[in-house]
């Protein structure tokens, strides 16, 4: 019998007395190669769960005792996931740090057994294989994996504030060398199928038709010698590239972490150990670590981020049945519409209309995607011939042609209420009846821009911050008339395109904008204090935001930024009031990055940036430090906290899980800190009232705490229950 002939024989599926609803299979195929599947019950992806030790060690067992058994590959049931990775639940089952280190070390007997077999045992990786996913391909003898796109290897624990604790630590500096392990380890990111073959992290990367084929032919070749490392990755390994190359990895995470995070720093112990001691040695230490790690603030923070963010990404804004949305219209061709229309035909795959007043305005944004895939290209993540079929989604004009048959226009024009009332009525006049208008305003009141329409139930805001490629927050703002239909077909598009999307209030500012505003202006007013601008980045950066505020005001643009505060202080009070001062800012012309002068001057394409002395002169300030950097931090974060809980008062946001969602994906939250409601059960609210009369008494009323924080403190209340 040819090997072809046997391999398309359907394997003889044995009993190996495990329940029908059993996450793994074994089945012999003619050619003495078994197949072991797993494919979890009832869940779209397959995630390790602690009783499955039990079911792959009685499956490995049965496996053990077919006679002639020539070699094993491990596969996925599912269509397009591997193993995504550990059920993430487990760890919030764990108490202590104990029994999170007794959970790590049965995923790495698991791991053992595997790695103990004894014939030749082979990964046949399709979609996602990641954290214990790809623990446990490492510990299989052969992998292969699927050029499918969707295809992704990583150990991506560091996001959740953890390490991988099934083995990853110990197998994977071995595979593929020191230096590359530790990135992928301290980055978490995901590799392709060519990334990873060329790493040495996987020895094939094929078409997914032929992948058992090609992972059980790897098997019945019996052991392969093992493969040596290249001599840069065995020079990393030895003692003195080891002395070399961790203290320069420690200090280049550092500069990033800012020591905010307690997992990378574990993460280079771990592997040093396994490198100077033995692999016994670093599997005790990375149980260890992974269990002290587990049971930290930090990594409790992070994970409930995660189940946040996954939650949201299912939301459907209401209970109304979306509608379907086959081609959308984009009004402007400026930087946030080119965005939006990248984002709609590159992930959400739709055709889009561009229209704009001007070829000009079409030609930027069409230029801005050809730019964005042309990086994407250059990285091997898609091909030239992708990239020619993604921009053929995406078409413009100066007039109205084609939009009969769009299902839902964004607007993206200039933040002036008569602009955009009058894109609605031609939006009204041009485009099916059925038509969906969202505005990307980050301002106007959606009632208002609703108020002349005809259908004024399909008129909704749709909140994008920028830049949109890479911005992962959008707010989706109904107003009182919005009909529940819009809302949920809005909330789909948005996840089509690769956004989380939350739903807020009516109101001004939304919730982003509203809770940035007063954590800026307190910014500025240490800066006209004479604190000079980038010590006070500097604080704000240490503290763990992605960039200080006074940066972030030139990011966004200073022209930008000022046209909202008077919308807040017009519907919200003076609280929102900058200081008159800066308005000697925007008279000089000062735009930020945009214009290559802000606070900061920039040149060489906005790359190079170093603060402008002449700001101090023009705003009548004499630059001289009086505040320590954590007393500079705690003034900003403590009006973001406290405007955070005002907007979850008023029902601005539906619950402290969008808030901090929307704060951390917004405007980068310290992710570590969970989010504004997570840090202040942290902290208590007792401890925050306290921390918040104390800056009013030394600072003004703009501190005073709000009443249902005050009210919360005396409660002893928490915005969460406490077993989260």
């Amino acid at each position: 019998m040819s090997f072809d002939n046997a391999a398309a024989r359907p394997p003889e599926v044995l009993d190996a007395g495990l329940p029908p609803e059993a996450a793994f299979r074994f089945a012999l195929r003619p050619d003495g190669v078994g197949v072991i599947t797993l494919d979890v019950p009832g869940e779209k992806m397959n995630t390790l769960k602690a009783a499955f030790a039990e079911q792959l060690a009685q499956v490995l067992k049965q496996a053990q005792a077919e006679p002639g058994l020539q070699g094993l590959v491990i596969i996925s049931g599912k269509p397009d996931s591997f193993i995504a990775g550990a059920d993430i639940s487990m760890i919030a089952a764990c108490h202590t740090a104990g029994e999170a280190t007794r959970l790590a070390k049965k995923g790495q007997m698991a791991m053992a057994q595997i790695a103990g077999f004894p014939v030749p045992v082979a990964a046949a990786i399709n979609g996602a294989c990641l954290g214990g996913g790809l623990e446990l391909a490492l510990a299989c003898h052969y992998r292969v994996c699927s050029l499918e796109d969707n295809t992704r290897l990583g150990l991506p624990e560091v996001q959740l504030g953890l390490l991988p604790g099934s083995g990853g630590t110990q197998r994977l500096p071995r595979l593929v060398g020191v230096s590359k392990a530790l990135d992928m380890i301290l980055t978490g990111r995901h590799l392709r199928a060519r990334q990873a073959l060329k790493m040495g992290l996987v020895d094939e990367a094929v078409p997914v038709s032929i992948l058992l084929e090609s992972a059980a032919a790897l098997v019945k070749r019996g052991w392969r010698p093992s493969r040596p490392l290249p001599w840069q990755e065995r020079l990393m390994g030895g003692p003195l590239g080891k002395a070399l190359l961790f203290p320069m990895v420690r200090k280049k995470t550092l500069a990033k972490t800012h020591g905010n995070y307690p997992a990378p720093e574990r993460v280079l112990a771990v592997v040093r150990k396994g490198l100077d001691e033995g692999s016994t040695s670093g599997y005790s230490a990375e149980a260890r670590a992974f269990g002290e790690l587990a049971m930290t603030p930090e990594s409790a923070a992070l994970r409930s981020l995660f189940f946040a963010s996954t939650a949201l990404k299912k939301a459907r804004g209401s209970d109304a049945e979306p509608a379907t949305v086959a081609r959308v219209g984009v009004l402007g061709g400026g930087l946030m519409g080119g965005g939006i229309a990248c984002v709609t035909a590159t992930r959400a795959g739709l055709p889009v209309r561009i229209k704009d007043i001007s070829q000009e305005g079409i030609g930027h944004a069409l230029r801005a995607t050809w730019e964005t895939l042309g990086k994407q290209v250059k990285r091997k993540r898609i091909t030239a011939g992708q990239r020619n079929r993604q921009m053929q989604l995406i078409t413009g004009s100066t007039r109205y042609q084609g939009f009969a048959h769009v299902d839902l226009v964004i607007e993206a024009v200039f933040e002036d209420l008569a602009l955009k009332q009058q894109m609605v009525a031609e939006v009204e006049q041009h485009a099916a009846p059925h038509t969906i208008f969202a505005s990307n305003t980050s301002s106007l009141p959606i009632a208002q821009i609703a108020a002349q329409a005809q259908r004024p139930q399909q008129v909704i805001g749709l909140h994008y911050f920028s830049p949109v490629e890479k911005m992962p927050l959008v707010e989706v703002i109904p107003h009182t008339g919005t009909d529940a239909r819009t809302l949920a077909t809005t909330v789909r598009l948005a996840q089509q395109q690769g956004k989380t999307a939350i739903v807020v209030a009516d109101r001004a500012g939304f919730y982003v904008n509203r809770i940035l505003a007063p954590y800026i202006n307190e910014a500025a007013r240490c800066l006209l204090e004479g604190e000079p601008m980038e010590r006070i980045d500097r604080a704000l950066v240490n503290y763990g935001f992605p960039v200080g505020p006074i940066m972030l005001l030139d990011e966004v643009g200073i022209d930008v930024g000022t046209k909202i505060i008077p919308v807040l202080v017009r519907e919200l009070g003076p609280r929102f009031a900058a200081p008159e001062a800066f308005d000697a800012v925007l008279k000089d012309g000062r735009k930020g990055r945009k214009n290559g002068r802000g606070f900061y001057l920039y040149s060489g394409g906005g790359k190079s940036k170093k603060p402008d002395p002449s700001l101090y002169t023009l705003l009548g300030v004499t630059p001289k430090p009086v505040f320590t950097e954590p007393q500079l931090a705690e003034r900003c974060v403590m009006m973001m906290l406290n405007e955070a809980v005002r907007c979850l008062d008023e029902q601005v946001i539906h619950s402290a899980r969008d808030g901090d969602v929307g704060a951390v994906f917004g405007i980068g939250f310290p992710p570590f800190l969970g989010g504004p409601f997570r840090y202040l059960d942290r902290l208590g609210a007792a401890e925050a009232v306290s921390r918040l009369r104390a800056l009013e008494a030394r600072f003004g009323e703009r501190f005073a705490p709000c009443e249902r924080l005050v009210a919360m403190a005396e409660a002893q209340q928490r915005f969460y229950p406490p077993e989260a």
